[in-house]
């Protein structure tokens, strides 16, 4: 059973991104810059923007990180992207979700600039996805693909069931894997909540995309001998025996699932890491203006 770790990959790929905004700096080139807006103080929001900002600071990209009270209204944030977007020196910028009740994310969302939209959420960017034309790649989906990529896991005519339907993992992830490409041509079937069959589903696949956000939803008895399982979840449950009171877990039942597998990612340490390194790799692409 080969581990899909995510951690030395991405740290793998950061030592490449650090190369290359090296080279741009001893060129006299303009240094990456990533903005991050983020509203409020939602405990796992800035958890995960801190690690994007850590992340940024290894590889020599500049951020900004830009927080607002959660009060602050909808046209107030409206206009705070308006500056961005008009801003030059800023690359590329996210909207760190979720929002305060009263602000409207799609709002939010068709206010960015596609051509600074390095989460890849804008319409433009996932039309330009389906199309098979250059994108940003929403940041997990692109993780995916990246591990699928780098440890060279075969998708040409497999069966691939994806486990989750969100605009966010889902939905892309099932369109890369089927496109006209390198880490493409599979056959691809995506499944949601209110799929009858899917025991009968994940039992054929020959790799699973388990993206459902319900902890250790997939369990042995629901996979083949030799597949290849990537878990996107990452749910924290309570744990006092841990520092910080919870811990991490999967949508993947580890234990069980893992001894039948050909190749699964851990979480920690899987998918979540090469979500950042893929915010990186959009950053530089925004830098390039590799997007139009």
């Amino acid at each position: 059973m080969l581990l899909l770790d995510g951690k030395k990959l991405a740290d793998e790929i950061k030592l490449e991104i650090a190369r290359e905004v090296q080279q741009i700096k001893l060129a006299g080139g303009k240094v990456p810059h990533l903005a991050a807006v983020i509203v409020g103080n939602d405990g796992g929001s800035l958890t995960y923007v801190g690690h994007k900002v850590k992340a940024c600071e290894e590889v020599g990209i500049r951020s900004s990180l830009l927080q607002f009270d959660e009060t602050v209204t909808e046209e107030f944030i409206l206009k705070e992207i308006t500056k961005l977007n008009e801003n030059s020196d800023i690359d590329g910028f996210i909207v760190q979700l979720p929002l305060p009740k009263h602000i409207d994310p799609d709002k939010v969302l068709l206010r960015i600039d596609p051509k600074k939209d390095v989460d890849g959420f804008h319409p433009v960017n996932m039309g330009k996805v389906v199309l098979g034309l250059p994108a940003y790649i929403s940041a997990t989906p692109q993780g995916i693909i990246k591990l699928i990529e780098r440890y060279k896991i075969e998708t040409q005519g497999k069966h691939c069931v994806v486990v989750g339907r969100s605009n966010i993992v889902g939905r892309p992830i099932s369109i890369l894997l089927s496109s006209k490409s390198k880490t493409g041509n599979a056959t691809v079937t995506l499944c949601h909540s209110k799929t009858n069959n899917l025991k009968e589903l994940t039992l054929q696949a020959d790799i699973i995309i388990a993206a459902l956000g319900k902890p250790e939803f997939l369990t042995g008895d629901m996979v083949k001998e030799g597949a290849v399982v990537i878990d996107v979840g990452t749910t924290r449950v309570p744990d006092t025996t841990s520092k910080s009171g919870y811990r991490l877990k999967g949508d993947v039942k580890f234990d069980e699932v893992a001894p039948k597998c050909s190749a699964i990612t851990p979480v920690p340490g899987g998918v979540g890491p090469m979500t950042v390194i893929s915010l990186l790799l959009n950053t530089l692409k925004a830098s390039k203006h590799e997007v139009d």
